[in-house]
């Protein structure tokens, strides 16, 4: 793209000098944008006043005191007036005789995005003919030397004005051909909206990022265009209506894309606006944040549990010890069984605790979402009570998709249980399953009981948190929101319009990877571990190309269209990693990554936003899992 630029340049500059008239761009601080040879030939300027920058009162200063205006008494007044008289940017004609004797024309007309352009033509040829003719005019009457003088003049006045125009047109309509080309090729949609909320510019982008809005957005309102969203960046808006730049994030609701806009103020009038979808980064920076969370939550809680958990062990110790003295007195037997019974529980509330903040990673495979509903459904009915009717409702597609399918569905069952306990004996509980616009895979589980109070719903999701006395532990809810934090995900909880409890468990969707049997390339530099992967491979049916670095496998690529599948080590021989090469690829070939980082390491974490992640080392099973979907369980 820049060579192009300097490409456009020079051509244009050349262009420029093979007119015969001397030509000037000067912008609004009156500095030189553009000049051609003749400007610099004809006034026989020094290259510092024809270089862009120079000012236009340097310019004037310098060919008034060469004589070029003839006899100046007062320089200084007399470039302080023409300054003036520039900066009122006004078109104007004129003709004057240079100190030399020579005679020229000036054309000066404004440019629309401010300065002003002019066009000097040498004319004395044509002025020394006038003068002849008008010596010759015995024959002549006045009235027709006056008509053709005005005529001469008018033409002259025509033929500089169009040439002026025709060379701002051209450079115009270049200028904004480079500039739509440069905004249409944005992942983001970049607009403008005049003092009244009107677009009068749009790179057509918008459908793109916003999915559902219309594209030909010219003219219309802001209001009528983004719809329900409109209310989340009003304020934002009117910031910068104010003069203030701002920058709002907001989920638009109907294409569940997290959209991030800027608001840019308009000197002139109206709003520059800049939207992008960062949805992707969102699931991000959700996952990287539950990890820190996590690692802060085990540092402090790592060491308690270990004092805690001695100290029941001399509990437990001592009260066994103190049960099978001689000669208790019986009503100290129960109190023994108390104490060793809330030790135990203790301890088994550590196990939790330790389950929740160590390290955990996904394990993602290829997911039948129908046969998950029914899992769920087999082993979730027979815990409720008789009168409470357990439903479950599949609106997602056949497709599979990558889930750790084991997370999900305790995270499912565990909601089922807390509406349960929530409805008692008798009620309804519906759990429906759905995709959101192709960004989200969504559980929603309602039920029919009393709803959430609102200290509930300020801390169902805090650790330690319950709602059921003594029975419950206060993490079942902790440990689903951290499953789907980790994921990129999210948990809503709230009351429905009728009552009863309404919870959203909600993850990025992910389709699995199909199941085909073509051409692999296979990216990994360690010989010994490429040759037990690509073993693997054939075992399931594949044909296996192989690469050592990123740049080797993307140039397989695109010499070989039938490739159906990359594996790719993340690290890799040479500066590219394999998450560089998934960038490269994109959506073209499906991908999977592999990595021996830790489940909690960023790198692993930002692998998982990008593609499947095998965790090293891993066997056939876990290879098939994530190309083959699991098998069908019925109701």
């Amino acid at each position: 793209m820049q060579h192009s630029d300097v490409q456009i340049k020079e051509l244009t500059a050349a262009g420029l000098n093979l007119i015969a008239q001397a030509l000037t761009i000067y912008d609004n601080d009156l500095r030189l944008a553009v000049c051609n040879a003749p400007f610099q030939q004809m006034f026989d300027l020094p290259d510092a006043l024809v270089t862009p920058g120079a000012t236009f009162q340097d310019t004037i200063r310098h060919l008034a005191e060469r004589g070029e205006y003839g006899t100046v008494h007062d320089i200084d007044q007399f470039v302080t007036e023409r300054v003036k008289i520039a900066r009122a940017f006004e078109p104007h004609y004129m003709e004057r005789t240079r100190g030399g004797g020579r005679t020229i024309s000036v054309e000066g007309s404004p440019l629309p995005q401010g300065g002003w352009v002019t066009v000097y033509t040498d004319i004395t040829r044509i002025k020394q003919q006038e003068a002849l003719l008008n010596a010759r005019s015995d024959a002549l009457s006045e009235q027709v030397l006056a008509h053709a003088s005005e005529l001469s003049a008018t033409n002259r006045e025509l033929a500089a004005m169009i040439t002026t125009l025709e060379e701002t047109k051209r450079q115009l309509t270049e200028s904004e051909a480079r500039t739509r080309l440069t905004t249409e090729m944005m992942p983001a949609h970049i607009a403008h909206v005049d003092a009244q909320g009107h677009y009068t510019y749009s790179n057509r982008r918008l459908s793109a990022v916003m999915p559902g809005r219309p594209s030909n957005i010219l003219g219309l309102h802001i209001a009528d265009v983004l719809g329900s969203a409109y209310i989340r960046i009003k304020d934002a808006l009117a910031e910068a209506y104010d003069g203030s730049p701002s920058v709002v994030e907001f989920t638009d609701r109907d294409s569940a894309r997290r959209i991030r806009g800027a608001f840019t103020p308009d000197t002139r009038g109206g709003v520059y606006i800049l939207s992008m979808d960062v949805t992707a980064e969102t699931q991000t920076r959700e996952a990287l944040q539950q990890t820190r969370k996590r690692e802060l939550a085990t540092q402090l809680i790592s060491g308690l549990a270990h004092d805690f958990s001695n100290l029941l062990t001399i509990i437990l110790g001592l009260q066994s010890k103190l049960g099978r003295l001689p000669d208790l007195p019986q009503e100290t037997a129960p109190l023994i069984d108390g104490t060793l019974a809330a030790a135990r529980r203790g301890g088994a509330l550590l196990s939790s605790i330790a389950g929740v903040t160590g390290p955990r990673k996904l394990h993602p495979v290829a997911t039948d979402l129908a046969a998950l509903l029914a899992d769920l459904h087999t082993l979730a009915a027979p815990t409720l009570p008789p009168d409470v009717l357990l439903e479950v409702v599949n609106q997602a597609p056949a497709a599979p998709i990558l889930l750790d399918r084991g997370r999900v569905h305790d995270s499912l069952l565990n909601l089922i249980l807390n509406a349960r306990d929530a409805i008692g004996a008798r009620g309804n509980i519906t759990v429906t399953q759905r995709v959101v616009q192709d960004v989200w895979i969504e559980w929603q589980v309602t039920d029919t009981g009393p709803g959430f109070a609102p200290d509930v719903l300020a801390q169902a999701i805090d650790p330690f948190f319950t709602t059921k006395g003594g029975e419950g532990t206060g993490l079942g809810l902790s440990m689903v929101y951290d499953m789907s934090k980790s994921a990129g995900g999210d948990l809503r909880l709230s009351n429905g319009a009728t009552g009863g409890g309404d919870v959203i468990l909600r993850l990025p969707l992910r389709p699995a990877l199909p199941a085909t049997t073509g051409l692999v390339l296979l990216v990994e530099d360690d010989d010994a571990l490429r040759a037990t992967i690509r073993d693997m491979l054939m075992r399931l049916g594949h044909s296996v190309i192989e690469a050592t670095s990123a740049d080797e496998a993307t140039a397989l690529i695109a010499d070989l269209p039938d490739i159906t599948l990359v594996l790719s080590d993340i690290q890799l021989i040479g500066a590219a990693t394999g998450l560089d090469l998934i960038t490269r690829i994109g959506k073209a070939v499906p991908a999977v990554l592999m990595t021996s980082q830790p489940g909690d390491h960023a790198l692993f974490i930002k692998a998982q936003q990008m593609a499947p992640v095998l965790h090293k080392p891993f066997g056939e099973e876990a290879l098939a899992a994530l190309i083959t979907p699991t098998q069908k369980v019925q109701p």
